[in-house]
């Protein structure tokens, strides 16, 4: 079995819910597994340590997860059109993988929640994508052949699978972006085998 890296930080579950339906639709794909990782928590001032590992969950993602995953889906929600602070906190970390060409060349997808529709969903997919495109990662998105791309009112874009969940954040995802969010992972996971088959 071949591990897709399926990353995220969700405050609230949506991002989490998304990425728990990207994962699937990458276990859709035989021989494919989704690795399910998470990041702590940041704040400005640290007055307690996060712990070693989760209480529950998805674990902590860890630079071993980069190097042995054939492909990335990257999950954040929206700060301000940009991803979450310790989701970027962790790509700060992976100059050594950089230099390395550890994720040259392996497909990468993104995603994302936001409270409103005119949250930023878009700006922080794209914002996503950059420090991929650093690591020399081929970016997976979602094409215009999927009817629930152009049928949703309630996210979903060609850059990446997406959910609006409303000020308080617990509207639910609905079942346009349900099937985006699978045919993303389903996207990643086909791609993701053929650029490891060797030639």
């Amino acid at each position: 079995m071949a591990d897709i890296l399926v990353l995220f930080y969700s405050r609230h579950g949506a991002t989490r819910q998304l990425a728990q339906l990207i994962a699937r639709g990458i276990e859709s794909v035989p021989g494919c597994n989704a690795r399910l990782r998470t990041v702590p928590p940041v704040a400005p001032i640290t007055e307690v340590a996060a712990p070693p590992v989760p209480e529950s969950g998805a674990p902590y993602v860890e630079i071993a997860d980069l190097r042995e995953c054939i492909g990335l889906a990257l999950g954040s929600p929206t700060r301000f059109g940009n991803m979450a602070a310790p989701l970027k906190h962790f790509i700060d970390t992976t100059s050594n993988e950089w230099l390395a060409g550890t994720l040259a060349g392996k497909p990468a997808c993104v995603f994302t929640s936001t409270a409103s529709q005119h949250g930023g969903n878009e700006t922080t997919l794209l914002s996503m994508m950059l420090p991929l495109l650093h690591h020399g990662m081929t970016i997976v998105g979602l094409p215009y052949t999927e009817p629930a791309l152009t049928e949703t009112a309630q996210g979903g874009t060609p850059y990446g699978a997406s959910h609006v969940s409303g000020g308080d954040g617990r509207k639910p995802v609905g079942e346009h972006e349900k099937v985006l969010a699978l045919v993303l992972g389903k996207r990643l996971a086909e791609m993701a085998l053929r650029l490891a088959r060797p030639l």
